[in-house]
């Protein structure tokens, strides 16, 4: 007999982990061993959260601002969190309906653990961020998997609307929408999302809107954010966070947006999982949004300028098809032909990089579910340097493997 602390829920196994994590600490191995390392792998920015912010954080504690705070967050944030909705995107959220969480994975799980019950579906466009997928898989919900039109080097990639609505059954519950998109940097056009709602008031069921990059816009592109509709309240479950546009990804702060009859019974399980958010971070978290915006816009500035350098130089590889990306801060190749010719799966090639030329980049099979498997994702959250370089290395090993 086994003992019973090995009698764990078995779900666990089945889960897919962030391989960005598991390559970023492949890297950090070779890198201790003594080699170069370029990593066009991790999506976080290198830049650091701005000194303001920071500063913010530091009064809070200075001023001993370091015990338990509301569930749903400090009233301040949650204010300022709506003002920014409300300005930004003529929306009209209510504090009271804005739930700030550890993280937009912390929003992700609140929103679909609170909605979403065994025998339920949920429909997720692939690739995808993982968050999705994983936490349906502990609830025991059906994962409808549709994958991304591709539309060549020029076009990049649409949401697949007709296939969406093909798949909806009488058990659909929620359409997963990540807007801008990780991992392609794909920006989906107003047209595209009006069809998402349409289909949403059509069918009556839920979008779970995933904004996180919503500041990573290139090229003077159109967005158009989800929480912008006046119906939103009906069909929208909401999720943002500080973590990519202020370049705050250890600080954990995220929030979710919902009407104002359900904002104000989550709390009570968010209460029993994190307790509250952190209660420094929030103090930062204001002076985020309503401090000075310089560093964000020349950040996002740079990165633009890194987007085309990584996209010029990897059009130069043998058999790559680079589409320009958008949005966020990835290029999401396509590579079924070099893949087809040198007969390897992409995870090998990806591993036979990162072993022998030591440059740290993901597969796609590493969003679920299986239509990134003739692609690989790099970031831009890096100096011109390391993509120069990295990208040299790339060509150099897939040189190595054509016959």
């Amino acid at each position: 007999m086994k003992p019973p602390t090995l009698n764990y829920n078995t779900v666990i196994e089945e889960m897919l982990g962030e391989k960005a994590f598991a390559f970023i600490a492949k890297g950090r191995e070779l890198a201790r061993k003594g080699y170069k390392v370029y990593s066009l792998g991790i999506g976080q920015p290198d830049l650091p959260t701005p000194d303001h912010i920071i500063e913010a954080g530091i009064k809070a504690l200075k001023e001993k601002f370091t015990r338990y705070t509301e569930t749903p967050g400090i009233p301040e944030l949650r204010e300022a969190i709506a003002e920014y909705l409300n300005t930004r995107y003529g929306s009209d959220v209510k504090p009271s309906e804005v739930i700030v969480t550890p993280g937009t994975k912390g929003a992700i799980f609140l929103a679909l653990l609170s909605y979403l019950r065994p025998g339920d579906e949920i429909i997720i466009p692939e690739p995808s961020y993982p968050a999705y997928s994983e936490i349906s898989k502990i609830i025991g919900v059906r994962r409808k998997f549709i994958p991304l039109k591709w539309l060549g080097p020029d076009k990049g990639f649409a949401l697949p609307i007709e296939e969406i609505r093909e798949a909806i059954t009488s058990k659909t519950k929620i359409i997963a929408v990540n807007n801008p998109h990780n991992p392609t940097g794909g920006l989906f056009s107003p047209k595209q999302l009006d069809e998402i709602m349409e289909i949403a008031r059509e069918h009556n069921i839920m979008v779970l809107v995933d904004e996180i990059y919503d500041n990573f816009v290139y090229d003077n592109a159109e967005f158009k954010s989800m929480i912008s509709y006046e119906d939103w309240r009906d069909h929208i479950l909401y999720t943002n966070g500080f973590s990519k546009t202020f370049s705050m990804t250890g600080w954990r702060l995220g929030y979710l947006v919902v009407r104002e009859e359900v904002a104000r019974h989550l709390p009570k399980l968010a209460v029993n999982i994190w307790g509250c958010p952190v209660s420094f971070g929030q103090k930062a978290a204001i002076e985020a949004i309503r401090g000075d915006w310089t560093p964000i816009r020349e950040m996002i500035k740079l990165f633009q300028k890194r987007r085309d350098l990584l996209v010029n130089k990897l059009r130069e590889v043998p058999g790559f098809e680079v589409w320009r990306s958008q949005g966020a801060f990835y290029v999401f190749p396509r590579i079924k032909k070099l893949l087809d010719e040198i007969s390897m799966d992409v995870d090998t090639l990806v591993n036979y990089i990162i072993d022998k030329y030591h440059v740290i980049l993901l597969p796609g099979t590493a969003f679920p579910d299986k239509a990134g498997k003739d692609y690989i994702r790099l970031s831009f959250c890096t100096n011109f340097e390391t993509i120069e370089k990295g990208v040299e290395r790339i060509k150099e090993a897939v040189k190595s493997l054509i016959k």
